[in-house]
């Protein structure tokens, strides 16, 4: 039957996990008992679903894969804290998510539709939105805030606590220490800004002139020749009615006094498109 779930003899499944419908749970995994397996979801084979781990309905786990292992994190005493994985995400080979901390937030949370790829790593208390892409070998440290729409490329790693914005995206082998605005590209070690992803724009529809309008406010922003707070005042002002723009603009506002906002490179193209589009 369709819906028939369908566990194989090696795997072990410790009594009081939660098993959906259609769930496939290949050789070798191992379930514990406070896990969720919800509906259509595959573990391929050799998969750990540690803690209190939920999977949500639809999403593919490949070997090696660990999932709920308790956090890196010297302050964390042992209390339960959960992995929550949104609908319909690609988990490959070797990824590992870990549960969030007892001392802090408590949870870790991945969004829907993900596409985790080999031996990408979320760690403790992180918060990733939905459509998130991790490239092999994409690393969050702790309590990371990753926006909807993020694209993360191959063997870079986030430093704990930084926000990346929605539909940004990072390039491969960067070290990202700050936080990325949303809609802009950030590349290497120490990452820096190298424009708006005009790409991801144009993809998602936003209109010709909206887009000519972020160019305009990005620059607002990064204005080296007045402090940040005034430039946040002026953009405010003269972008307020851009939706768009004043998602930039709130999220550069919202950051905390310690919190350090990743610049754009100095000497390098103000943005990445072309005066065409």
């Amino acid at each position: 039957m369709e819906n028939q779930t369908i566990i194989h003899p090696s795997a072990v499944i410790e009594s009081g996990a939660r098993i959906g419908s259609g769930v496939r749970i290949g050789p070798f995994c191992h379930v514990s008992a406070d896990a969720t397996i919800e509906d259509n979801v595959e573990l391929v084979g050799h998969v750990s679903v540690l803690g209190a781990t939920t999977l949500g309905s639809g999403t593919k786990v490949f070997p090696m894969a660990t999932l709920g292992a308790p956090p890196q994190n010297a302050k964390h005493t042992g209390g339960r804290t959960t992995l929550i994985v949104g609908a319909n995400c690609t988990i490959r080979e070797g990824v590992t998510m870990h549960t969030g901390t007892d001392t802090s937030r408590g949870e870790t949370i991945v969004g829907e539709n993900g596409n985790f790829l080999a031996y990408a790593h979320i760690a403790h208390d992180c918060v990733v939105g939905k459509n998130a892409t991790f490239a092999n070998g994409a690393t969050l440290g702790g309590h990371c805030e990753i926006g909807d729409n993020v694209n993360i490329g191959g063997l870079t790693a986030v430093h704990q606590f930084v926000r990346i914005g929605n539909n940004a995206f990072i390039g491969g082998c960067s070290a990202v220490v700050g936080d990325v605005i949303p809609f802009a590209i950030a590349v290497g070690n120490r990452a820096k800004l190298r424009g708006l992803n005009i790409i991801g724009l144009r993809r998602s529809g936003l209109p010709r002139a909206e887009i000519h309008l972020l160019r305009r406010c990005y620059h607002t922003l990064f204005d080296h020749s007045r402090p940040v707070a005034e430039n946040i005042e002026i953009a405010k002002s003269e972008f307020s009615g851009s939706p768009t723009a004043m998602k930039i603009i709130d999220f550069i506002g919202s950051r905390g006094k310690r919190q350090y906002t990743v610049p754009p490179l100095k000497g390098g193209a103000a943005d990445d498109g072309d005066d065409e589009d």
